[in-house]
């Protein structure tokens, strides 16, 4: 197997873990707890996590993480005060709708890159507008420019 697919591979079976995972929670009606908790944690450690991504700037989080995961393809566009990040394809939000009615995006996908944000950006603004869950794409509202 060609280096490219192998890892194409594990980023599948990775995604179709989380979405294992999200389900398990929410069958076990733990999944908002959980990801209260998992988030506080990220929270913590989000500096840390930026700099294990490589990331120095806020819009590099979306791309490492779309770069590591291979997931969702993530674009961004400069707005007056920050930036937009849009995903309008996740890999992990498709395998989690085929499972079940448990949604992945907090736990999986927008704690840990807001965390990493955070690390780089302390005041950073991180706002979910929308979700691939609900909708047909995802628009995350980052703005840098708050006190």
């Amino acid at each position: 197997m060609e280096p490219e697919q192998k890892l194409k591979t594990l980023q599948m079976y990775y995604a179709a873990a989380l979405s294992d995972a999200t389900l398990r929670y929410g069958k076990a009606g733990i999944l908002d707890e959980v990801t209260k908790q998992k988030r506080a944690e990220q929270m913590k450690i989000g500096a840390v996590l930026a700099e294990r991504f490589g990331v120095k700037e806020p819009q590099e989080a979306f791309q490492r993480v779309q770069d590591t995961y291979g997931c969702a393809n993530w674009g961004c566009e400069d707005t007056e005060d920050g930036f937009t990040a849009t995903c309008t394809n996740c890999m992990l939000c498709t395998i989690s709708k085929r499972m079940g009615d448990y949604s992945p995006c907090r736990i999986h996908c927008l704690s840990p890159i807001e965390a990493m944000i955070k690390g780089v950006a302390p005041n950073a603004e991180f706002v979910v507008e929308e979700t691939l869950w609900n909708n047909n794409k995802c628009v995350v509202r980052i703005a840098l420019n708050t006190k």
